[in-house]
């Protein structure tokens, strides 16, 4: 019987979770007005793919995707590259300046110099209507994957295993890309999601800092076509055919948006999923 409960309460709870998600797939390839009206619950009704018609035969969605693409690849990269070595060296207990670093990179977790500082200083590095300003930014290395990073070495790695591998002659940089990084693959793939997550829904950076519509990321381009649509709405909305044909298709170019901008991460975490249960129990209660 105790069994038969949970099992009953962990179904009711994936529904819940689970159906949102649904409802805006089904949404997205649904009339609008049935939607609307409240008859559209867990089948398609008046199907339609007007919406994603729409959707891609703008350019700028293939441009976005491009670029983001590139944002995400390049920037998530990145940040690894100087995520891991910093979380590696905070972690070591011989080096005596590592809590007054570590008290530096959480100092910024609650203060920093504001957008116009921010600004001034992305210009002053000529990184404004760039693609690089994308990839190095002031949240290039986010301080709570650090910490995630860091407290993983110090729990998962043993000291005896470094001190077995200076035995035999090892540096630091060939302890840590030989034997920490291999042995890292679960916070590698968590932080690594965490940054690509960011990266791809990026949409604060290419707002203020980019003014070239071939450099906008995804994010962006969806903006402009939702802002599109509604204009397009709002001006038909007051009767006759084109109102009629504004307000039935406008939602579904709305819930098309949501899929064509999360549909990539929704398929790439399933890969990944075993090495992202294995990290986020890091810093937890051990036995």
């Amino acid at each position: 019987m105790f069994d038969f409960i949970v099992y009953a309460i962990c179904i009711v709870v994936f529904f819940i979770v689970a159906y949102p998600l649904y409802f805006i797939i089904i949404a997205s390839v649904s009339d609008s007005t049935l939607v609307s009206t409240g008859k559209v619950l867990f089948f398609p009704k008046g199907f339609s793919l007007f919406g994603y018609q729409e959707i891609f035969q703008d350019s700028r969605i293939w441009i976005g995707y491009r670029n983001t693409l590139i944002y995400a690849i390049g920037g998530t990269l990145i940040s690894l590259l100087f995520t891991l070595p910093a979380a590696y060296v905070l972690s070591r207990e011989e080096f005596r300046a590592r809590r007054l670093l570590m008290f530096f990179f959480i100092f910024t977790m609650f203060f920093n110099g504001g957008l116009i500082p921010t600004y001034l200083l992305m210009k002053d590095l000529n990184l404004i209507d760039t693609m690089w300003v994308f990839i190095f930014n002031p949240v290039t290395v986010n301080v709570f994957n650090l910490i995630i990073t860091r407290t993983f070495f110090e729990n998962t790695i043993p000291k005896e295993l470094y001190e077995a591998a200076t035995m035999d002659g090892c540096s630091h940089f060939k302890f840590f890309t030989a034997i920490v990084l291999p042995l890292s693959k679960a916070v590698i793939s968590v932080i690594g999601l965490y940054y690509l997550v960011w990266h791809w829904n990026d949409f604060f950076t290419g707002l203020i800092y980019i003014r070239d519509y071939s450099i906008q990321p995804l994010q962006i381009v969806l903006r402009d076509i939702l802002l599109s649509n509604q204009v397009f709405q709002e001006g038909a909305g007051s009767g006759g055919t084109g109102g009629g044909y504004a307000q039935r298709y406008a939602d579904q170019i709305k819930y098309g948006v949501i899929i064509v901008s999360s549909l990539p991460i929704l398929v790439l975490y399933p890969f990944m999923q075993k090495y992202f249960e294995k990290g986020v129990m890091i810093g937890s209660v051990k036995g």
